[in-house]
């Protein structure tokens, strides 16, 4: 499987904005973090872009989400460990988290969110002048950016990252496709 054929089948089932700009976070992170820790980082990309494919498609029904996904991904041509990342990154499925991918798609997940809100309340509302120490004050104020699962995000120390190494390498990745984010 191409980028190209992932992003297709992505512009084929993904009609949110937002959504489509999520996956393309979580595909930058996983990127950066597999060329931190030395990993595929083709196989992190595309199982970090094509992790929430199926969302609109099971109307955003946890007990079904990630399980259409993992097949998409499979019919796609990902490789069976993508497609357990992307199962076990719903935690209603109780399916556990096994490998390096799997944990590592489990804590980025969250992480964009965490990032987005964090550029949505700067004056420029731009990732450019971002920095990770704003986005770790956040992390500590809990009911900004509720959504995003904090205890999700500290499992960075199950792939071997302190959480200021992960939020500064998170914020980064995205920085990087800021453009593409529309910030």
């Amino acid at each position: 499987m191409t980028r190209e054929e992932a992003l297709d089948s992505i512009k084929a089932n993904v009609e949110n904005e937002n959504l489509g700009k999520h996956m393309l976070a979580t595909e930058a992170i996983m990127r950066a973090l597999a060329k931190r820790l030395s990993e595929d980082e083709e196989e992190w990309g595309l199982t970090g872009l094509l992790h929430d494919i199926d969302m609109e498609l099971t109307g955003g029904d946890m007990k079904t989400h990630s399980k259409l996904g993992a097949d998409l991904a499979r019919e796609l041509g990902a490789s069976e460990a993508m497609a357990h990342a992307i199962l076990c990154h719903n935690e209603a499925h109780g399916i556990p988290r096994e490998t390096k991918l799997d944990k590592a798609l489990f804590c980025v997940d969250p992480l964009t969110g965490l990032i987005i809100a964090a550029t949505l309340v700067r004056p420029d509302k731009k990732l450019a002048g971002l920095e990770a120490k704003s986005v770790m004050k956040k992390f500590k104020e809990k009911s900004f950016a509720a959504g995003a699962n904090r205890e999700q995000i500290s499992l960075c120390s199950e792939i071997g990252l302190e959480l200021n190494e992960f939020i500064k390498l998170g914020v980064e990745a995205m920085q990087a496709i800021a453009d593409d984010l529309g910030l």
